[in-house]
C-alpha cells in the first residue's frame, strides 16, 4: 500500500461530512476560534479511528433513535445499533482527550 492510498483510506471521511461535524461541534462548545480549531481536531480524531461508512452507521442510528414508536424503538435496543453508537462514542470520547 502506498502512502497515499493509505491517507486516502484514513481520511475517507468527504469534506461535507467534516464540516458538518464541526458546525454542530462549534454550535454544542461555542462559536469562538478556540472551538473551531477544537472542533476540527475532534474531526481528524474521529475520521481516524471509525470509518466513514461506520460513521453514516451510527450517525443514522442516532437520528433514527429519536423517532417515536416501534421504529425509533428498533434503533434504541438492537444490538447492532448500540454496537455502532457505542464505536462512535469511544472515537468522540478519545477526540475530547486529545483535542479539549
Amino acid at each position: 500500500m502506498t502512502a497515499a492510498s493509505y491517507a486516502d483510506d484514513v481520511n475517507d471521511f468527504p469534506t461535507a461530512a467534516r464540516a458538518d461535524y464541526v458546525f454542530g461541534c462549534m454550535k454544542a462548545n461555542g462559536e469562538t476560534r478556540q472551538a473551531l480549531d477544537q472542533c476540527s481536531c475532534s474531526v481528524d480524531v474521529v475520521a481516524s479511528l471509525l470509518p466513514y461508512d461506520r460513521y453514516v452507521t451510527a450517525e443514522t442510528v442516532l437520528s433514527m433513535a429519536q423517532v417515536p414508536g416501534t421504529l425509533g424503538g428498533q434503533f434504541r435496543s438492537s444490538e447492532q445499533a448500540t454496537a455502532a453508537l457505542n464505536e462512535l462514542r469511544r472515537a468522540q470520547a478519545e477526540a475530547e482527550v486529545r483535542c479539549f
